[in-house]
This record gives structure tokens, sequence and C-alpha cells, in this order.
């Protein structure tokens, strides 16, 4: 079973209302088991939202409250994050999954890049809060850019 983040599958869950469909998905997943998450809407934020980058580091110093998640209005987020992590890995539980393919660049689920929390749109190396936990307990995951 694989995770996948929802907005890749076309559900307008992304933080300005809208989508990141990927045709590229849809066709890996096709006759493949899976189940769709959205972390940051299981963290109890809206859609759409205000969006979001980590402070410093990445997703890992998240979890280990060394970093928070930031809004673009200066409002901590970090909880929100933390427990759409938690929440995504519970149904990843739940489903035996093994893998997941979530959005990248994304502060949830960004598997090589995250914004660099300057909301300037540098991308640096690094991870989300989702794919750092998910990570942390042995699922594999990888972006749609990767498929």
């Amino acid at each position: 079973m694989i995770l996948v983040s929802a907005c890749l599958l076309g559900i307008n869950c992304k933080y300005n209302g809208e989508h990141n469909k990927s045709d590229k998905v849809i066709e890996y997943l096709k006759d493949k088991e899976y189940i769709i998450v959205c972390p940051e809407q299981l963290g109890g934020l809206s859609t759409p939202r205000r969006p979001s980058e980590i402070t410093s580091v990445d997703g890992y110093e998240v979890i280990n409250g060394n970093s928070n998640v930031i809004s673009n209005e200066g409002i901590d987020v970090t909880e929100n994050f933390k427990k759409g992590a938690k929440e995504s890995l519970k149904i990843a539980n739940l489903y035996q999954c093994t893998e997941a393919i979530l959005k990248e660049s994304s502060p949830s689920c960004g598997s090589n890049y995250i914004y660099d929390g300057t909301f300037s749109g540098n991308k640096i190396p690094g991870v989300g809060v989702t794919t750092a936990l998910l990570r942390l307990n042995n699922i594999k995951v990888i972006s749609e850019k990767e498929i």
C-alpha cells in the first residue's frame, strides 16, 4: 500500500485551495493500492490557508523541537504540522504502507527540497515534517518528480 499526497491526485487541498495534479503519479498508481492524505488538513489547518515554511533546517528539526513552521503572517503553525505528520503516520500504519509519494517542496511533504523559510521562493535541500516522521518510521518517501 502506498500513501499519496491528495493534492497530487487533483484534490483541492493545497494552501491556496487548488491542487498539484500529476498525471504521471495517477498513471503510476493505476494498478496499485494506495490511500490519500493531506497532512496539513489532518493537522487542523483550513483550505485555503496561509502559506507556511520551516524556519530553519528541515522537518527533522521541527520534530525534535529545534525549529518551527511559521505562516507568512508570522503565525506559528508548528503544532498543526506535527499533528498532521502524526495522523499521516497513523494512516500509513493502519493501511500498512511501506512507501509514500508526497508533494515536493511542501513544508509537510517535501522529500528532497523545501522552501528556505524566507517566503522568497528559494528552495534548499531538506524534508518536510511528515516526510521526516515517515522516514523515521521506516517508510520510504519519494516525490512526484521521482516517478
